[in-house]
């Protein structure tokens, strides 16, 4: 428990330093795709973190981001609405028997085709919320979720890389 406790405080660390600092200044297509790799930290979190410490984590980690980009509120409130929404597709897109215990939402653990569709739907969410938090207007309603639809995917396989580089693949009988 500890373990899994400092290993999560460590890859929260790390990844607002690496966002603040490097991946803030990515910009594909002039600005159409900007990766928010942050997610990954409330994605990773383990199946049975509590949702009010999913909210509280969610908070945090989005108020990091927001003093790092002088945003105002905006990553907190995204975070808050990804770390809200979780529970809910956890439990829509839950196995028959339900998850194990220990189990990380990761590729390694739950499988590509499970992960495709867990990780991409709650980063566009967290997107969408964001950038048309940005723009706080529906005009250009379609450049927006453009800019929307290129930042996931971009961040999707910032992601999936991340996790087959950084994550090692956890043995049967290891939690």
């Amino acid at each position: 428990m500890a373990g899994e406790i400092i290993k999560n405080t460590g890859r929260c660390i790390l990844l607002v330093l690496l966002q603040g600092l490097i991946l803030n200044d990515v910009h594909l297509w002039q600005g159409m795709a900007v990766p928010f790799l942050y997610v990954l930290f409330l994605l990773m979190l383990p199946l049975e973190t509590p949702r009010w410490l999913e909210l509280v984590l969610g908070l945090a980690i989005g108020i990091s981001i927001d003093m790092f980009t002088n945003t105002m509120g905006m990553h907190a409130s995204a975070s808050l609405v990804l770390a809200y929404v979780r529970p809910l597709l956890l439990k829509a897109i839950a196995p028959r028997d339900g998850y194990e215990f220990g189990m990380r939402p990761s590729v390694h653990d739950m499988g590509i085709t499970w992960y495709l569709k867990y990780a991409p739907l709650l980063i566009f969410i967290h997107h969408c919320w964001l950038f048309f938090l940005e723009v706080y207007s529906f005009t250009g309603f379609f450049n927006t979720l453009l800019r929307v639809v290129l930042s996931t995917v971009f961040t999707f396989v910032l992601a999936v890389l991340s996790e087959y580089l950084t994550f090692p693949k956890r043995t049967a009988g290891r939690v």
